[in-house]
Parts: C-alpha cells; structure tokens; sequence
C-alpha cells in the first residue's frame, strides 16, 4: 500500500478537532483510527489526519515559527503515524499525547538540524575568509620575498651572480659550475660563498 497523501494546506478547525483528545469518546475514536491506519486503512488515515493536523501544525508553528518549515514538519510527523501506528500503546497514554509528543520531538530535531545547518555554513564561511586571507597573505609574501633576492641578487659581482644563479637556480654541483664557466673549483666554492654572505646580509638574514 502506498503512503497516502496530505494535503500541505491546514485544515480548518472542526469540531473534531476541538474535542480531540479532550474527551474519552475522543480518544477511543482516535484510537480507533490508528488500529486501522496499523492495517495501511488509507480511509482511517485521512480521517485522523483531519481530526488532529491542525494541532499538531500548531505546536510545530510554535516551535519553529516559520510556515514553511512548520508545514514540512507536520507532514513528516504523519508520516510516522503512517509508519508507526502500530507501536502506539493505549496503556501508555491518550492517541494525542502519543502523537504530539511525536510532533514535538520532531519540531525540536528540526530547530536542531536547522541551527546545525547555520553553523556549518558559518564555519565554512569564516575557515574561507581566512583561506582566501592566508591565500593573499603567502601570495604577496612570496612576491616581495622574490623581489627582494632579485634586487640583492644585483649586489654581488658579475661572476657571483652568475655562479649563484648556475648553482641555486640551474641546479648544477660545483664541479659542474666550474665546468661551464671554465674556472677551477675551488674559485667556484669562493664565489658562491661570498655571494651568498652578500646575500644574507642585503635580505638581513642572520
């Protein structure tokens, strides 16, 4: 049997309604009902969807204020009735404390949900803005840090800059600098260690 449908617009007050619950006869009948709806009674199910949803819309209205939510929030605690009938227990109490108490419980899961929702979408707004803040901060870091060796870069000598530039930026050992450059090694090695004291002192590095 297919779940029945509900109307998404609140029913009048009825003169069921306002007995609902309030009366032994009332809650015999209700009772009545979710006997039936427990069997897939879609007829039983219109009827104590009739009697009851506008209490059960109010008290969700109540909880969680707005409408919209309100009306999803009553659809979804027929939806259980639909699916749970069978679990109501007389004995326990009246059919609409049982199906109030179901309402409130899920009007309250939806505050939750929703304050859980807002706060996810506030941690991930502010975790970007301080992304995209860091992002900002490294980029124009590097950018003024690469400036900067190039403006010391043009401190050294002609030759330590071209061995700097061979050894840290080309990749080549020292032997291989002295290779292409058609220097002794040991001239290499002076070069780029006192191109690199220049460089430390210009960048004010210790």
């Amino acid at each position: 049997m297919d779940t029945p449908r509900v109307s998404r617009i609140t029913p009048t007050r009825s003169a069921a309604d306002q007995t609902a619950g309030e009366s032994s006869d009332a809650a015999a009948g209700l009772a009545e009902l979710l006997a039936r709806i427990a069997q897939k009674d879609q007829g039983a199910f219109a009827e104590f969807y009739a009697q009851t949803s506008r209490r059960v819309y109010g008290l969700a209205r109540r909880v969680l204020i707005d409408p919209e939510l309100s009306e999803d929030t009553t659809q979804e605690v027929y939806l259980q009735v639909w699916n749970m009938a069978e679990r109501f227990n007389p004995d326990a109490g009246s059919p609409m404390a049982w199906l109030m108490t179901l309402a409130h419980r899920r009007a309250v899961d939806r505050v939750r949900s929703e304050q859980s929702s807002t706060d996810r979408e506030a941690r991930y707004g502010a975790a970007m803005q301080v992304k995209d803040h860091d992002d900002v901060v490294d980029t124009v870091t590097q950018r003024l840090e690469a400036e900067a060796v190039v403006r010391c870069l043009e401190t050294l000598t002609e030759t330590q800059q071209e061995s700097v530039r061979l050894a840290y930026y080309g990749g080549l050992t020292y032997r291989e600098v002295a290779e292409k450059l058609d220097v002794a090694v040991p001239t290499i090695k002076s070069r780029i260690r006192d191109g690199l004291i220049r460089l430390k002192t210009c960048l004010g590095v210790n």
